[in-house]
C-alpha cells in the first residue's frame, strides 16, 4: 500500500465514521425541556460536541485503518494480483 493510497482510503475512512458518529448523543430542545424558536429546526440539537465527536471518530478510523493495513501487508488480501492484466 502506497502513502497516496493509503491517505485516500483514510480519508474516505474517517468521513465514513464521522456520519456514523454524529447522531451518538444528540437531544433537541424539546427533549431538554426547551421550546423551539421561529428558524430553529426541532431536529437541531441543543450540545453538538462536534471537537469530541471528531477525535473518537479519529481513533476509530486510525484502528480500522491499522486493520486493513495489516491485513493488506501480510498479504491476506492482493489487490495488485486482483487487478493485474490477464495474458
Amino acid at each position: 500500500m502506497t502513502v497516496v493510497s493509503g491517505v485516500l482510503i483514510y480519508a474516505i475512512l474517517w468521513w465514513m465514521v464521522l456520519f456514523m458518529v454524529l447522531p451518538f448523543g444528540v437531544r433537541t430542545v424539546r427533549e431538554e425541556g426547551g421550546e423551539v424558536t421561529g428558524g430553529e429546526a426541532a431536529s437541531a440539537p441543543t450540545k453538538p460536541r462536534i471537537p469530541l465527536k471528531m477525535l473518537v471518530t479519529t481513533l476509530i478510523s486510525g484502528a480500522i485503518m491499522a486493520v486493513i493495513i495489516g491485513v493488506v501487508e501480510a498479504g491476506l488480501i492482493d489487490f495488485r494480483g486482483y487487478f493485474a492484466p490477464k495474458g
